[in-house]
């Protein structure tokens, strides 16, 4: 994998690793734990054959700080600022939980940059248990408020399955990013998701082959996100990863490593080969 840099994308600076050579695979970060993906970036069911970006959003890891308030639209720009800046005009975009909003906002707002979408169970705001959501997400944005973000993570970890007690519940070295970023989650994130509406008509706007991953153990909130997806979307594939949760990506990176390259290999993009990124070049 090629170190981070600073890339410049539109109104700010993105940190990005880009490597690898072939078609372009550009992984969404999710919230609040900046580098989720990379186990599944890094896998080897996706190791030939692509040319894989990962970067962190404003606020996160090393990318400029938010700057105002956030939203999925702004997110979504910002992803497609970036692949501008890096030349890559069409690619396969993954993003999963928040970073599946953007995904989706992506492929309405510029239908020609998304070649395929793979979806790792989007935000629980589409489905029918969005009022309960909404009431958690409130209470702890104002918790976080009160208390700080620091000290509320334990408890959106405890959530949603994590162990809030283990050192790393989200890959080697998240629990100190996760300290270091978590203004960012709960002051910017959480609000932007509570504001960001997305429906059938919506959806019907999506052009490209869509893959939806999900965790078998992933509980109710997300089992809804699942069946919602297969409904906006009835030619969608579908995968569930055994004995995961949300957490899939890095947890079970493997498992979905080999689903998300199944899919993408059943939807090659046809036009000529890319070029290599620059990390990849002699």
């Amino acid at each position: 994998m090629a170190d981070f840099r600073r890339v410049r994308a539109g109104g700010t600076e993105l940190e990005t690793a880009d490597w690898g050579s072939g078609e372009p695979l550009v992984f969404v970060q999710t919230a609040l734990s900046a580098d989720e993906f990379r186990p599944l970036a890094e896998d080897n069911a996706l190791r030939d054959g692509y040319r894989k970006v990962l970067y962190h959003r404003r606020g996160y890891a090393g990318s400029a700080p938010v700057q105002g308030a956030g939203s999925i639209e702004r997110d979504a720009r910002d992803c497609a600022a970036l692949m501008e800046s890096l030349g890559i005009e069409r690619a396969h975009v993954l993003g999963g939980s928040y970073a599946g909003a953007v995904a989706l906002r992506l492929a309405v707002d510029s239908p020609g940059r998304v070649h395929s979408l793979v979806l790792l169970e989007p935000p629980p705001t589409i489905t029918s248990r969005a009022p309960q959501f909404r009431v958690l997400v409130e209470r702890l944005i104002r918790a976080s408020e009160e208390r700080g973000p620091s000290a509320v993570l334990p408890e959106f970890l405890s959530s949603f399955g994590w162990d809030p007690g283990s050192p790393d519940p989200l890959g080697p070295g998240s629990s100190r990013q996760m300290e270091q970023d978590a203004g960012t989650f709960f002051g910017t994130d959480l609000p932007a998701l509570l504001d960001w509406r997305f429906g059938a008509d919506d959806a019907r706007r999506v052009r490209c082959p869509v893959l939806h991953v999900g965790g078998a153990e992933s509980g109710p909130y997300f089992a809804g996100v699942r069946e919602v997806v297969r409904r906006w979307f009835p030619e969608a594939e579908d995968a569930v990863i055994p004995d995961s949760g949300h957490a899939m990506a890095c947890t079970h990176p493997a498992a979905v490593g080999a689903a998300v390259a199944s899919f993408l290999g059943r939807h090659p993009m046809r036009s000529a080969p890319p070029s290599p990124s620059p990390a990849s070049r002699p």
